[in-house]
């Protein structure tokens, strides 16, 4: 028997019993009259002790020991002297009998704690050494029991978790595909899942009525904080169900993980915000909500008096930072400067500071202290408060202020990561307009229903028609979405009208759906949460990929296995491809 007990197991109960552990060398401290070792597994630390009259022979392993040696340890539980409140073995030590080395380490290339000396590549190119560090072991469980309780959810619900292809056929719209060549069918291609989308929909015309999985998809698309090229959802689909009844079934799934892994209770129904209301008020159609500061359009009301910046503007509005009358010059002028960056693309800020010694602002040339306040009226704005305001294009300044928004909430310190606010953004459009390809591009995917009052804009006005789709928002991230299904050919096949496609492509890429409609489909709908997103938002964190165990850097590569790689020309000729190398002169 390797051990009798973890390293996070023992208290003061056991006092006096003989026990065997096992794991890793976290510290050594030699004191000259003892040496304290701490031992490490997954459970936690135990502090180890062994005095200088204890046998030759351990006293010898021990001076050989080293950070990160996997040893066995027998010994006796007794009372530490000195308590450690801060971990729960704090109040015993191993006072130690025998040490036997079970395998030497090299000395790790970073510390194996949470304050590591370790950057981000170096931590992935030895992830298996990270995955030790407490910081990220807590992570995984986390996930490990998010995902317990999700199965659990949908289990009570009746759901049946269903697993789904991995090979399947390549998608024209959406994010590129992954692609993976065919040996046995030379010449032809498998594609990675984006999503399980066909498949569970399929399912619900085979009478499979409540579908749900936690499924790996892959995109291969640009990366950031919150995108890993091969990710995971929770992917579910229901039939016989209208949109309230999925708001409800999901709204009902992030309740129980919040009250069974936060602590949290929502007594209310999570807030509802079409998607116009969200990109008018906050710039983008998934709106942190712990703090107000809406956007307000002030065009009407400053254009026309004779200032060239706002005369010639197509848009003018702005929002009011509560509390922010203080910022100085400096403040400002960092503030205008961080708007002006290429991320953000503003011109410049204009503002109106609401003081305590009256109104001042950036454009008080050309207008009276009456006009401001005026300005300041349509903001709410009150002593203390300051109005910031952008101009430009109506909808690159949207999103402007959208960042200038959430950057204000930050410096303001309104973006509290333990306060959570949900809703749900409805009624998005069904398509939208690529000036570039002047096409009209399915905003969620081509199997998305319209709202029923909308079909007959499809021919006259396709821009004017609503999704039945929903995405679920907390604290400014997009955490699932979904829609209602299309479950009739015929306007199924409208759709791929206005979205360009032949009656021959849509065959050639759906035929296997389309034809599986004419045997009855029921009305269906689901929805797919980002489960890493998830995971990682209860974690506390900004970035997905210290909850996934083996994650990819930002260039998609995974540093510790060094992936992707070439292959052999052997490969390459069994598969039928042929890979030219370019090299510059």
């Amino acid at each position: 028997m390797y051990r009798t007990h973890t390293c996070g197991e023992l208290r003061i109960t056991n006092i006096n019993q003989q026990v065997t552990l096992a794991g890793w060398v976290q510290r050594i401290r030699d004191l000259g009259a003892m040496t304290f070792i701490d031992l490490r597994d997954r459970y936690g630390i135990t502090q180890l002790v062994a005095y200088n009259n204890a046998a030759e022979d351990t006293l010898k392993t021990i001076r050989e020991l080293g950070r990160e040696f996997v040893v066995q340890v027998n010994g006796t539980v007794r009372e530490r002297s000195s308590k450690n409140v801060n971990i729960p073995t704090g109040e015993i030590e191993i006072d130690i009998n025998s040490v036997t080395v079970l395998n030497a380490s090299i000395i790790p290339p970073f510390t194996i704690q949470d304050d590591t000396d370790g950057g981000d590549e170096l931590r992935m190119k030895y992830r298996y050494l990270d995955l030790r560090r407490n910081a990220v072991k807590q992570n995984i469980e986390l996930r490990h029991k998010m995902a317990q309780e999700v199965r659990k959810y949908f289990d009570e619900k009746g759901f049946l978790e269903i697993e789904t292809p991995v090979l399947m056929k390549s998608t024209p719209e959406g994010a590129r595909d992954f692609v993976v060549p065919s040996r046995l069918n030379p010449g032809t291609f498998y594609a990675l899942p984006q999503s399980p989308q066909t498949f569970k929909q399929i399912l619900m015309v085979a009478g499979y009525d409540r579908y749900f999985q936690i499924v790996k998809c892959f995109r291969d698309e640009d990366l950031r904080a919150d995108r890993q090229p091969e990710f995971t959802q929770i992917d579910c689909e229901m039939s016989f169900v209208e949109q309230e009844d999925i708001l409800n079934t999901f709204e009902g799934m992030l309740k129980h993980l919040f009250k069974k892994i936060k602590g949290v209770d929502f007594d209310n129904p999570f807030l509802r915000m079409t998607f116009e209301e969200a990109m008018n008020n906050y710039g983008n159609d998934k709106p942190d909500l712990r703090f107000d500061m809406k956007i307000k359009e002030i065009t009407n009301l400053v254009k026309g008096i004779g200032f060239s910046i706002f005369d010639q503007a197509n848009y003018i509005g702005g929002i009011c930072a509560t509390g922010a009358a203080d910022f100085s010059r400096k403040q400002i002028d960092e503030l205008t400067e961080w708007v002006k960056r290429p991320q953000i693309g503003a011109k410049g800020l204009i503002y109106i500071r609401f003081g305590a010694d009256g109104i001042k602002s950036s454009i008080d040339k050309f207008f009276s202290t009456d006009k401001l306040a005026e300005i300041g009226k349509t903001f709410d704005a009150k002593t203390g408060d300051m109005v910031f305001i952008l101009v430009g294009d109506k909808k690159k300044t949207l999103g402007q202020l959208s960042e200038l928004r959430l950057e204000m909430g930050s410096r303001l310190g309104l973006r509290d990561k333990n306060t959570f606010v949900p809703l749900w953004v409805i009624d998005f459009p069904l398509f939208e307009w690529d000036e570039e390809t002047q096409r009209f591009y399915a905003m969620h995917h081509p199997f998305t229903s319209p709202k029923p009052e909308d079909i007959a804009f499809f021919e006259s006005d396709p821009g004017n028609v609503r999704a039945n789709a929903y995405d679920c928002v907390v604290n400014g991230v997009e955490l699932g979405g979904g829609s209602i299904r299309i479950h009739d050919q015929q306007l199924q096949q409208k759709m791929f009208k206005v979205l360009g496609f032949s009656k021959e492509q849509a065959e050639y890429q759906f035929g296997f759906i389309m034809n599986a409609f004419t045997y009855g489909a029921p009305p269906h709908g689901g929805i797919a949460f980002g489960f890493d997103r998830l995971v990682s938002m209860f974690a506390g964190l900004d970035s997905i990929r210290d909850v996934i165990a083996f994650p990819k850097n930002n260039s998609g590569r995974d540093m510790m296995i060094d992936s992707p790689s070439v292959i052999s020309d052997d490969q390459l000729k069994e598969l039928n491809l042929k890979v030219e190398l370019k090299t510059e002169k």
